[in-house]
């Protein structure tokens, strides 16, 4: 998994998963199984990846650590003229599971609520990227617990910035251990929507895991999606630490 960990890490701008091709969900086909081995061995990996203003260059892991550094990030850029508005987004990757004993939760990294691999929810945040930069942001999965899951919902918010996910070319890529990966893109006119559950991961049983692309965007945050697909939970308001 060398190629994955350098795409993590920046060294690449594409995933290479060793020679896996790629399936992508539409409306048209919506769906896919990951099945045998794949859905029970190691980590399945969730990417999200964006680019933060429209138009503007990919940024090299080496001027993404000069942006950390420099004050006027936290500032909206001003477009230059003559070239079409600039849109700064802070998106964040997160899943509201529920396991099979009945547990329900949220990881995201409002709150710090990065969850662990080794106990329940057997989910895991790498972290929180806030500018859009070359690896995004990624969850592990542990698949060795997957009986443990009933069902997981993988969503996308934006935190903070301009709420138009059509102008962050935002992609979602799903990387088993084996067979191909699976690509859903955000890429709908949803002007007001602050929030986009991407896609359904559902135990089938029989060492399958069910992949259905769903692209529902909410004009409010996380307690709007709970009551769209049920999970009950309680909401307060929450903030990333600094």
């Amino acid at each position: 998994m060398a190629s994955i960990w350098e795409y993590l890490r920046g060294e690449r701008n594409t995933l290479d998963t060793g020679g896996q091709f790629k399936v992508t969900l539409t409306k048209s086909s919506p769906q896919h199984a990951i099945t045998g081995a794949a859905a029970t061995t190691g980590y399945l990996y969730v990417n999200l990846h964006w680019t933060t203003r429209t138009g503007a260059p990919r940024a090299s892991a080496r001027d993404t650590v000069r942006r950390l550094f420099n004050p006027r990030i936290l500032r909206p850029m001003e477009p230059d003229a003559g070239q079409s508005a600039q849109h700064n987004v802070d998106l964040d990757l997160a899943c509201m599971y529920e396991l099979t004993d009945g547990k329900r939760g949220v990881v995201q990294p409002l709150g710090g609520l990065l969850g662990d691999l080794q106990h329940p929810p057997y989910v895991k945040l790498s972290g929180d990227d806030q500018y859009g930069a070359p690896s995004g942001e990624t969850m592990y999965i542990n698949l060795e617990k997957k009986d443990q899951f009933k069902r997981l919902l993988v969503f996308v918010y934006i935190y903070d910035g301009t709420p138009a996910f059509e102008q962050a070319n935002a992609v979602v890529t799903i990387v088993p251990q084996s067979g191909p990966r699976i690509e859903v893109k955000l890429e709908e006119r949803a002007p007001a929507a602050r929030s986009c559950a991407v896609v359904l991961i559902e135990n089938s049983g029989d060492n399958t895991l069910t992949v259905r692309r769903e692209v529902r965007y909410v004009n409010g945050f996380q307690a709007d999606l709970d009551r769209l697909y049920g999970f009950g939970m309680q909401w307060q308001r929450g903030y990333k630490a600094e």
